[in-house]
């Protein structure tokens, strides 16, 4: 919908006259056209990843629309996402105290998500040439240990999705726990993705749009063979997926997570201790526990920064004494 009456859009923001408005030069030919389009393909261009955008939309939507009178009205989302650079530059201005109060609105929220929150807004202030006030401080993060599942809940894990009903089931706990693929990686594999021959598969696109390369052993080819068979008698409705529920259609990451909820419920674990990336993380830690080095878990891993990779040095006291069970018995074993 063009902007076809600014006047009454004007007062619903409760902007004033932009004759000041100082554009970066990056965007100045953009002053009279609708930020959203622009700032998304702004995002894009960076590669944020498709929900991370999703995440970055919602927020400046929420801070866009904070009241900072008695006068303002709630904008409906057509209406917010057709202001002109020019007028979203003076309603997102620090100094008018829609920040303020906007900030107010999340202080309740974990310290993570306002960290996130912000991030989405910085990025916003900034595109249009603003400065995020040196007063406001990001939360800091406490250190979380990743979760991970003990060696018997594992054994009970695969377990459960030997037996699962669900054909697919089997293939994607061992796929995930032998490549530590994120949930939406997964998702996004295709047939033509997989070496079959290498063992191997390339993740196109993945977080950061980054691609990268995944291992799987022998025991994961085998079960991944058995899967292409069934598959071919499916009516697939998406012929490039990889993994496709009964219906044929691209497995989502909502039904990956419904389908961990079953597996868990059969393991007879809290489904709280089983997910995707709780799965992502016991890839990681076995893998320092047999020796690989942080650098080479971070590219198998996809990570961006090494400093997330650190985070699985925080063994915790539960996995400690599993490790020095093992190292034990193969010690015993040795020395027999």
């Amino acid at each position: 919908m063009a902007l076809d009456n600014n006047q009454e859009l004007e007062k619903m923001v409760n902007l004033k006259n932009p004759e000041s408005v100082k554009l970066p030069d990056r965007i100045a030919r953009l002053s009279n056209v609708s930020w959203h389009p622009c700032w998304i393909q702004q995002l894009k261009t960076e590669g944020k990843s498709f929900n991370t955008i999703k995440s970055y939309s919602y927020a400046v939507r929420k801070f866009i629309d904070t009241k900072i009178s008695t006068n303002d009205k709630k904008l409906e989302n057509e209406k917010l996402e057709n202001l002109t650079v020019n007028k979203l530059y003076t309603h997102i201005n620090p100094k008018n105290g829609r920040l303020d109060i906007w900030l107010q609105s999340i202080n309740n929220l974990k310290s993570s998500t306002v960290n996130a929150r912000l991030a989405a807004i910085t990025h916003l202030i900034e595109w249009v040439g603003h400065n995020l006030p040196e007063y406001i401080i990001r939360p800091r993060k406490g250190k979380h240990i990743p979760k991970i599942l003990s060696n018997n809940e594992l054994k009970k894990v695969r377990i459960a999705a030997f037996n699962s009903e669900n054909p697919i089931a089997h293939l994607i706990v061992t796929f995930l726990l032998e490549t530590g693929i994120r949930i939406s990686e997964l998702c996004g594999l295709n047939v033509h993705d997989v070496d079959f021959a290498d063992k191997s598969a390339r993740v196109v696109g993945g977080k950061g749009n980054k691609d990268r390369m995944v291992l799987y052993t022998e025991q994961t080819a085998e079960i991944l063979t058995g899967w292409i068979i069934f598959r071919k008698q499916l009516n697939l409705v998406d012929s490039d997926a990889l993994l496709v529920n009964s219906k044929g259609k691209r497995i989502t990451p909502r039904g990956i997570q419904k389908l961990m909820d079953k597996i868990a419920e059969n393991a007879g674990i809290s489904k709280n201790r089983l997910s995707p990336h709780i799965l992502r993380h016991n890839f990681a830690t076995g893998l320092l526990e047999r020796g690989a080095d942080i650098v080479s878990i971070q590219r198998l891993l996809g990570h961006s920064n090494i400093q997330t990779t650190r985070v699985y040095l925080e063994i915790n006291d539960q996995t400690l004494r599993e490790v020095y069970s093992r190292a034990q018995s193969n010690l015993e074993r040795i020395n027999e």
